[in-house]
């Protein structure tokens, strides 16, 4: 059985819990959906101040929705296109205070203020980006990236030896 630890109010420390956590949901399974299904829901469940978060997945050269946690979303994404889009084009994360000041913001969720997207890389490939909407302008700070790129870092590890990735 699994629960969501009650927030610590220490950043730190409750992305330390994650990051343990992403680990024993990920150890030895290598399906790809059902380790990502379980990381969407861990951090939505987790992560105060958020309204979603989820996987975009690379597939003929533009993102499709793949597991997530919150409201429907956009379904297909052209690389370059918003900030999912240019993390996939750029490879790089891109963390927004306020997505509505982004050239090309992409508004699947109105009430989403600011936003986070991390690659997801396997074996040098991007395969996706991890997406994670704040109906909070500035949400996300250093620590989140930092502590977020670990997590994806985890199943990256986990996904490289997936037969699906």
């Amino acid at each position: 059985m699994f629960h969501v630890e009650k927030q610590s109010g220490d950043p730190s420390k409750d992305y330390q819990l994650l990051v343990k956590q992403v680990e024993a949901i990920t150890d030895g399974e290598p399906d790809l959906i059902a380790n990502l299904a379980n990381a969407a829901a861990l951090l939505y469940h987790s992560l105060p101040e958020v309204n979603w978060a989820g996987f975009y997945l690379a597939k003929g050269g533009e993102l499709v929705l793949g597991p997530f946690n919150g409201l429907p979303a956009c379904v297909r994404i052209p690389s370059g296109k918003g900030v999912c889009g240019t993390a996939f084009a750029t490879g790089e994360v891109q963390r927004i205070a306020d997505v509505h000041a982004f050239p090309g913001h992409i508004a699947c969720d109105a009430a989403s203020q600011s936003e986070i997207v991390i690659p997801l890389k396997v074996n040098g490939q991007i395969i996706g980006v991890l997406d994670i909407d704040s109906p909070v302008k500035d949400r996300f700070s250093e620590v989140d990236e930092t502590y977020l790129i670990q997590f994806t870092d985890i199943l990256q590890q986990a996904l490289s030896v997936s037969t699906d990735a």
